[in-house]
């Protein structure tokens, strides 16, 4: 059975819900503490999954993750760098994609993993946004979106604005690291708010690392993994009913942890 660390303290609040989500596709889900990790080094090593989840890690003081990411970086720098060499998966989600990028774990150009190379700024518009967007697959590389064209998944951020030099940007766009790009009617968002809710460059709102298993988005799946979690359920479910068709048992944000766990299949 694949087994999954989903990193929890100081501050993260969904590690419950990617849990769940990773068990509902047939994995053993572990919450762990981080400090369980750092006074245990070696017990990274039993996993093939690590999940860094969303929440407001150390109350976002000082800026969203930074504090957890140094947190990492001082006692566990090590131990992750050999985790995402193996030939395992990582994702971090809103809060996890934001402590991902400051340790460097994403997009790990040169594969320099620990070194930030992108950045998650606070929105244009500078306060807290929750709303459901469109996303485009924009990745034949990563793992977790193999097979997805389009879905939709909430947000919920203050600090979501995906910034990157002119040159990682290229790069970035040139290797099929952008794994997912806001977008409305099946077409970029161009920047516009609210369909990308941030105002990120490139309406960029997940990236991979060169080998697509390690993967940052700011959108939440383990919000999406029930078809009744999407807010126009009813709508959906009557015009099914018409056609003589039932809802679909699974939300779209299931798909993303189903890719995870058939890697290892």
């Amino acid at each position: 059975m694949v087994r999954v660390a989903v990193l929890t303290g100081h501050g993260i609040n969904c590690e419950e819900e990617t849990a769940f989500a990773f068990q509902r596709v047939g994995c053993r889900a572990d919450i762990v503490h981080v400090e369980d990790l750092i006074r245990n080094k070696s017990l990274l090593s039993q996993y093939q999954i690590l999940a860094f989840p969303g929440g407001f890690s150390y109350g976002d003081h000082t800026g969203s993750g930074k504090l957890y990411a140094n947190d990492l970086r001082d006692h566990l720098a090590d131990q992750l760098r050999e985790f995402v060499e193996r030939d395992t998966l990582t994702i971090g989600i809103c809060n996890g994609f934001q402590i991902m990028t400051l340790l460097g774990l994403a997009p790990a150009l040169d594969n320099k993993y620990s070194e930030p190379q992108v950045a998650l700024m606070m929105n244009t518009r500078p306060r807290y946004h929750t709303r459901w967007v469109e996303l485009l697959s924009g990745s034949d590389k990563c793992v977790f979106t193999r097979g997805i064209k389009s879905i939709e998944l909430p947000v919920a951020h203050g600090e979501g604005q995906f910034y990157a030099p002119p040159e990682v940007l290229m790069r970035l766009q040139q290797s099929g690291q952008v794994a997912l790009r806001y977008s409305v009617n099946g077409v970029r968002a161009n920047g516009k708010l609210p369909h990308n809710p941030n105002g990120s460059l490139d309406d960029i709102a997940g990236i991979c690392d060169s080998t697509g298993r390690v993967f940052g988005l700011m959108p939440h799946p383990e919000r999406a993994i029930d078809q009744l979690h999407h807010p126009d359920w009813p709508r959906q479910h009557e015009l099914l009913k018409r056609q003589g068709k039932d809802l679909p048992s699974e939300g779209a944000g299931m798909r993303v942890f189903r890719n995870a766990a058939e890697y290892f299949a």
